[in-house]
């Protein structure tokens, strides 16, 4: 493979190589076929791994988990917008994307480090069919009462569907434990890409964990889709007074804490803006 077609490893939504939502990134993918792509994915073994196509109107951007490609996925996008920074500057990128267009912005730092802000294609809320929040319970091995009854599921959108469940307590976050084959066939069923279950710490901060069977890993340690879902959510739930700023710190109880800001402006139609740090794992 030439230069642009190499295979990058970066960390999205920290600056610790350690920490954060690692992904593969190739930077041109002209030319690579379904399959490539795919057996690619499979042999980084990330959660995803982003291709991007340049082209004249903009580069168009595919992402590919070990197992299938999705629809869309943030920290890979927080990755390849900063790893195409540090090689072209800084600046905004218009990824066209399985579900529309997502403009990328990075900036450089004082001391060196960059920053990537995606703004999310419109997102979306659904209800949560009851036969599916029992199943889920079943299998996250949830009791109704693990629930806030302050902020009911839903199903939210934002690029890709997410169920999302409120946690009343930190500690049961922490006690995630699950059927994963079980779960892996509900979410393919319905077309879900993680579970996002959060724990709200206080009105703009927010703990979470993403289950994410249907990528073939049992968790994912920072989502940036989901995060622009939850806060579609928030918006659209009334459980918020936008414009507002979010924290959702994730991955912290597997070893990769991570960092992701969220912002939700007023529009109750406008895209929810992720930002977070990347920094390659070399």
């Amino acid at each position: 493979m030439g230069s642009g077609s190499e295979v990058l490893r970066y960390v999205a939504f920290s600056d610790d190589p350690a920490g954060g939502n690692p992904a593969g990134v190739v930077l041109d993918a002209t030319g690579m076929s379904d399959e490539r792509m795919l057996g690619i994915a499979a042999e980084v073994g990330f959660s995803e791994t982003a291709f991007l196509l340049p082209g004249a109107d903009g580069p168009a951007v595919r992402y590919f988990s070990p197992l299938a490609e999705v629809s869309f996925c943030g920290h890979a996008t927080i990755a390849t917008a900063v790893a195409h920074a540090e090689r072209h500057g800084a600046g905004t990128l218009r990824l066209r994307t399985a579900v529309g267009t997502v403009p990328v912005r990075t900036e450089q730092d004082a001391d060196g480090g960059w920053t990537a802000t995606l703004t999310s294609v419109a997102p979306d809320t659904a209800d949560l069919a009851a036969q599916d929040l029992a199943a889920l319970l079943a299998l996250l091995r949830l009791q109704p009462g693990d629930l806030d009854p302050a902020l009911p599921p839903r199903v939210a959108y934002a690029g890709a569907w997410h169920p999302v469940l409120a946690l009343a307590s930190r500690t049961r976050l922490a006690e995630l434990d699950y059927d994963m084959p079980g779960l892996a066939r509900l979410m393919a069923d319905r077309g879900w890409t993680t579970v996002d279950l959060v724990w709200r710490e206080d009105a703009t901060t927010f703990h979470a964990r993403n289950p994410f069977p249907p990528g073939g890993v049992v968790e994912d340690p920072a989502t940036g889709a989901a995060a622009a879902a939850l806060g579609g959510y928030l918006r659209a739930g009334g459980h918020l007074d936008p414009p507002v700023r979010l924290t959702v710190l994730q991955g912290a109880d597997m070893g990769r804490p991570s960092t992701l800001t969220v912002v939700v402006p007023a529009d109750p139609a406008g895209g929810i803006e992720v930002t977070g740090r990347a920094v390659p794992m070399d």
